[in-house]
Order: C-alpha cells, then structure tokens, then sequence
C-alpha cells in the first residue's frame, strides 16, 4: 500500500479537477458555418449542448478527395489554449463527417466523433495535464473553437458552447459556518418532481471537484451534491480522522430538498472517497440507499498522507480491512480501469460485487471493468487528461494508468450506466 498511498493525491482531481435536456440556446437540426467567401462549411447538430452530449460534427462544400485539417481549441480556467488537429480525405460528395471517418494522422486514431475534444493538448510549456474549465458555478459553460483548413488556408469557423448548467438549473454554495459542511449544492428547476438525488465527493486530492459532475447530473435532473470533506478552510487539513458523520449530515441536507425523493439517495465517490461511499451505504442505510463507486477500494486504508486512521465513527477510527456490505439497501455500480496503475481497483470492483453476491443482496449489482482504462477512468466524458501527472516539487511523474483513448471511452461508457442507473431509479 506504500506506493498507492503516496501516488494517489490527484486520482479524481485531474478530470473533475463527469441526453434529453434542454440546454438554454440549444437548437435543433444542423447548424451551417461558414467562413470566408467559400462553400466550406461545419455541420453541427448541437453547437449548444450538455458537456457530456456527443456531438456530430460534418465538413461539406469540399473538393472531392481533398485533403482536410480539422482543429479544435479550447481556454481552461487559467487562460492555457488547448489544441487537438486531425487530418481527413473527403468523400466523394465533397463531405467528412468525423463521426464515421477516421483521421489519416492527428491527435487521435480510429473513428471517433469526439475524439478531437478528449484528445486536446495543452501548451508545451504548460504544467497541465488534465482540461479544467472554470467551474460551473462561475461560468456555465466552455466555448470549443472548430476550424477547418485546406491548402493551408483557414475555409471556416465554427464556435460551440459544451454547457454545464442546463436551464432552471441553480448552484449554492455551502460553508461549515452557514450549513455545517463544504460543498456546492445543483438542484434542477424548482417545481420539478422528487427525484433520485446524488451526494458527490473525491478522493485524496482534496476540496471539491465533483462540482462539474454534480453540476451534470442536476442538469439531468438528479439533485447533486458535490462535497468537501478535507483541505477547505473549516475542515481537516488531510485526510486523516474526518467523521463519517459529516457524510451523513451532507446526506441529511440532501434529503431535505424538496426537490429530493429522500428513499433514492446515493453515494458517488470516487478512488479514497470511494471507501466513504461503501461505508455510509452500510452504516447509514436508512439515509445512502446504494453507492457508485470509480476507481474503488473494497477495504478501508490507513489515512494520507500519513496517520493510522482516514475515517471515525461515533468518535472511533473506522479500522482498515475490508469494508462490510451486509447492510447496503440498494444499487451499487463499481467502474474502474483494467490498467489501474495506483492501486487494483479492477480486483477491488469485483470483490464488492461478489460479496453482495454472497450476501444474496436483492439490489442491482454490477462491476464493470473498462480494457485500457487507468485510474482516471470516469467520470463524465469529452474533457481532456493525460495518463500521467508531474509534480513540479519531487520532479516525480506519476502513471495513472491506461490511454488516452481508453480512458476517453471508458468515461463515455461509464457515464451511461451512471445515467442509466439513476434513470431506473427515477421509473421505479
């Protein structure tokens, strides 16, 4: 455990920090752009959308045969410009639609629709290796620039905007002073019936970066809290000792919306914060009625980066070994990556699985393990990361795990079953 325990610090944090609704400006059909005096244009279907909806992007008016540089660009939240290219041959009806044509070269191989979003690049002086726009609290969404080039002349432009808030969606801010805990509430427009809700939380790195994928699922129309339990002012400094019962009061303020059905409320957790869901699904199973667990552990570890002990209960360290399930009274889906480098989430998924097996556990239970996914296997799809992180102080570089794509694909799975799940919540 020595080596994942010091590697493990920014497991969800590099991707965090991841279908129906409408977003505000959404159109539908194709939209045309075009630049210049030519006949090139970009087809998109969706140039307004969700950040986690695929969009289908088409290039007309070209030579046929011609040959296409296709090229997206993107500011993170520190200004840095983030690029992808592909090159294409277009079709004999003058055409390449990047959802069943794949590049001659670029920043990504193989047919992928959205392959020149997740595969974007940083500078190459930049110390980034993961695509963090502003938080959707402070800007609602993320402008993507497409550009299309021929002969080595720019032919048009296209700008589209990935959302994170759909409308009616609200974000408010929780402080311990105010509310008793840290985190950013997303509820769907008031008026709306009770919904399945979700208590969103990271690991090892700290603060609050679930708020992107809480800020989705409430645009989905799932009620979603992203929590910080460690490294915010008011909490612990580390992850060492910190209360399961500051989960179960998050929980509690949760179920207390009246926008929250209060009997389909869930755990999200993600690598470290992972143990947290597992154990308040068990300890608290008349309040966290199931778990979706990325990148999990099936026991409790020893506290980071150092201390015995990373979680109490009624004032007593939780012990480390395995976590007990034989209460858990609802759905739990576990995902992680098959070349998880940090520590064996793949094992660790299917041992809770086949414990609930065990246990003849009545509630839907699944492990799905994703082939070339590392540690950042989740959660909503489409923003770049890299499959390592460097650390400017130890001059370390630490692998994640899996590719690019692996991940890119796995996260767009994922987030699927993830929807799905709470979809069949929703209808029961």
């Amino acid at each position: 455990m020595a080596r994942s325990r010091s590697v493990r610090t920014w497991a969800a944090a590099v991707v965090l920090a991841l279908t129906g609704v409408t977003v505000s400006g959404c159109t539908g059909g194709h939209d045309r752009a075009i630049s210049g005096s030519g006949a090139v244009a970009i087809e998109v279907d969706q140039p307004e959308a969700l950040a986690d909806q695929a969009v289908r992007v088409r290039i007309t008016g070209l030579a046929p045969g011609a040959e296409v540089t296709v090229t997206t660009q993107a500011s993170d939240y520190r200004a840095s410009s983030w690029q992808a290219h592909a090159a294409f041959v277009a079709d004999p009806q003058g055409a390449v639609d990047l959802a069943t044509t794949a590049p001659r070269s670029g920043s990504y191989q193989g047919v992928d629709g959205m392959g020149l979003f997740w595969s974007m690049e940083p500078p190459a002086d930049a110390a980034a290796t993961a695509f963090v726009p502003k938080f959707p609290q402070l800007q609602g969404y993320y402008q993507v620039r497409l550009a299309v080039e021929t002969g080595g002349r720019q032919q048009a432009v296209r700008v589209l905007e990935r959302h994170w808030l759909a409308d009616g969606v609200t974000a408010r801010e929780l402080t311990p002073a105010k509310d008793g805990i840290a985190g950013e509430l997303f509820l769907p427009p008031s008026g709306t019936a009770r919904r399945p809700a979700v208590l969103a939380f990271g690991g090892s790195e700290g603060g609050t970066g679930q708020n992107f994928t809480a800020a989705l699922l409430a645009s989905h129309g799932y009620p979603t809290l992203a929590l910080g339990y460690f490294g915010l002012p008011g909490l612990p400094s580390t992850l060492q000792d910190v209360p399961l019962e500051y989960f179960a009061d998050a929980a509690r303020l949760l179920a207390a919306q009246p926008e929250v059905d209060p009997a389909q409320l869930l755990a999200l957790g993600y690598s470290r914060g992972s143990e947290a869901a597992l154990l308040l699904a068990e300890d608290y199973p008349t309040l966290v009625h199931g778990a979706v667990v990325y990148a999990p552990s099936a026991q409790v570890n020893p506290g980071f980066p150092s201390g015995p002990t990373a979680w109490t209960l009624h004032g007593s360290p939780v012990p480390t070994g395995t976590i007990p399930l034989d209460k858990l009274d609802g759905p739990l889906l576990a995902i992680a990556g098959a070349d998880d480098r940090i520590w064996p989430s793949a094992n660790w998924a299917g041992q809770l699985v086949k414990a609930l097996d065990l246990a003849q556990n009545p509630h839907p239970h699944q492990a799905i393990v994703y082939p070339d996914a590392g540690h950042l296997v989740g959660t909503f799809p489409y923003l770049a990361a890299d499959t390592t992180l460097g650390s400017a102080a130890s001059k370390r570089t630490t692998n994640f795990g899996g590719t690019r794509a692996g991940n890119a694909a796995a996260q767009a799975a994922g987030w699927a079953q993830v929807l799905t799940l709470l979809s069949g919540l929703r209808s029961s």
